[in-house]
């Protein structure tokens, strides 16, 4: 027999352990010679009762038993293997061509190969080295899917964990979401109570002013909408006819209280300055620009003779266009303009005659539907969303549906605002104090609106 040489196990590994089982000394001689020669580890044992002890006391990776054994033959002692030791390759050794004795210990030891005897001893080697090989596949085979289930199992609680902490930055996002818009809508409502107070120190410059500000801010509004302005648009114009007398805080009295038609040349100079001083005095807010040149061209004229630039037709800005009508109407209506106030269909009258000449057609026709509009409401209960209050009335809770505006065109609290009881008292000692009587208008609770 021809020597085989080979590795038995990779470096740093132990060599795998052959027991090697036949009643016959010189066959377990040999067999430990053969396995020795290439690098295993290998005990023997002369029947199956004395395998049995050594794979009681030690872990064996490769069985190679003889089929013809006193006591405990082949079949029976790998059928006990197998049984107790599943994870052991198992081969017969075979001296005889017994086909019924090689399928029984096929069916009860379930052996990985049979070799009959004499063997070829290379063909040995190979056959206990790819019996081996087979082992440790199934053994990495087997480490791996429990690597891989203990992974998976660590993913899906990563899984769980992430989700959770997903869920709960969400939220925690949702939140910040949240008080953000809250935020943002107070200091919206911040900003547009601003201009109205704001709007109200420049009235208070003169009597006959009061409110003048807010009613044209409205009408304005309504006419840019009518024209069909975007929002944006609608919002500059809106707070450009709530800032269109900024200019005119240095005004003297007696500047104030001369009706345009009666200035002589010097006070009109004057007064027509106040457009490009309230340009001015916006212009250093970025957010008030567009309404600054709003502003500022106010005074401009359609048909291009007006100022401070003559400006003609559609280089006028557009919200300055709307501007010029809203703010007319009603100062003709307080005596600004003209000798003696006129009333509000004179003024609409006048209005209407300026077309083409101070005032922009577009902006006239989205008067006059404005105008005709509001004349033709009638009011639908069903779609009624506010009632009048008495000061003596208001409790705490009652939201304004409307700027609080006390007689004399003082702004007292802004709409949204809801009342409490610190603020009811203030408004019943205001309205004690002046002998007037204050009304709010105030939203509808949902009972109340059916």
């Amino acid at each position: 027999m021809n020597q085989i040489v080979g590795t038995a196990a990779p470096a740093g590994q132990p060599a795998p352990v052959i027991l090697c089982v036949d009643d016959e000394p010189n066959i377990l001689s040999a067999l430990r010679r053969l396995f020795r020669a290439q690098g295993y580890q290998v005990r023997i044992a002369e029947g199956g009762a004395a395998a049995l002890q050594v794979l009681e006391n030690e872990a064996v990776d490769l069985v190679i038993s003889d089929m013809r054994m006193p006591v405990m033959d082949g079949a029976q002692f790998l059928q006990q293997v197998r049984t107790h030791w599943p994870d052991t390759v198992r081969l017969l050794l075979t001296g005889y061509a017994d086909v019924q004795s090689i399928i029984d210990a096929i069916n009860r030891g379930e052996i990985y190969r049979y070799i009959t005897k004499p063997w070829d001893e290379h063909d040995m080697v190979l056959q206990v080295r790819h019996a081996l090989e087979r082992k440790a596949l199934e053994a990495e085979k087997h480490r791996l899917e429990l690597l891989a289930q203990r992974q998976n199992e660590e993913l899906r609680a990563l899984n769980a964990s992430l989700e959770q902490r997903v869920v709960q930055r969400t939220a925690e996002l949702g939140a910040a979401h949240d008080a953000l818009l809250q935020a943002h809508t107070h200091l919206k409502a911040g900003y547009a109570t601003t201009l109205k107070v704001f709007s109200t120190l420049i009235e208070m410059r003169g009597g006959q002013l009061a409110g003048h500000s807010r009613r044209v801010a409205e009408l304005a509004q309504r006419m840019a909408v009518r024209i069909g302005l975007d929002a944006q648009q609608v919002q500059e114009v809106f707070v450009a006819a709530l800032l269109h007398e900024i200019g005119k805080l240095g005004f003297s009295d007696a500047l104030l209280a001369t009706p345009v038609a009666l200035m002589n040349s010097k006070l009109l100079g004057e007064y027509r300055q106040h457009a490009v001083r309230g340009e001015q005095l916006l212009m250093p807010l970025q957010d008030l620009r567009a309404a600054a040149a709003c502003v500022g061209a106010q005074l401009e004229r359609f048909d291009g003779t007006g100022f401070p630039k003559q400006l003609f037709e559609q280089a006028i800005p557009q919200g300055a266009r709307i501007l010029a009508v809203a703010s007319d109407y009603d100062n003709l209506q307080l005596g600004v303009l003209t000798e003696r106030k006129l009333s509000a269909g004179e003024a609409k009258t006048t209005i209407q005659n300026g077309r083409q000449k101070r005032y922009d057609p577009r902006a006239v026709d989205a008067f006059v539907a404005v105008m005709q509009g509001v004349a033709n409401e009638k009011p639908d209960q069903a779609l009624i969303t506010e009632m009048s209050v008495d000061a003596s009335a208001l409790a705490p809770g009652m939201v304004l549906a409307r700027d609080l505006i006390a007689p004399s065109g003082l702004l007292m609290l802004s709409a949204g605002h809801a009342f409490d009881a610190r603020l009811i008292q203030k408004v019943r000692d205001f309205e004690r104090s002046n002998r007037l009587t204050v009304t709010a208008f105030v939203l509808r609770e949902p009972e109340s609106a059916a």
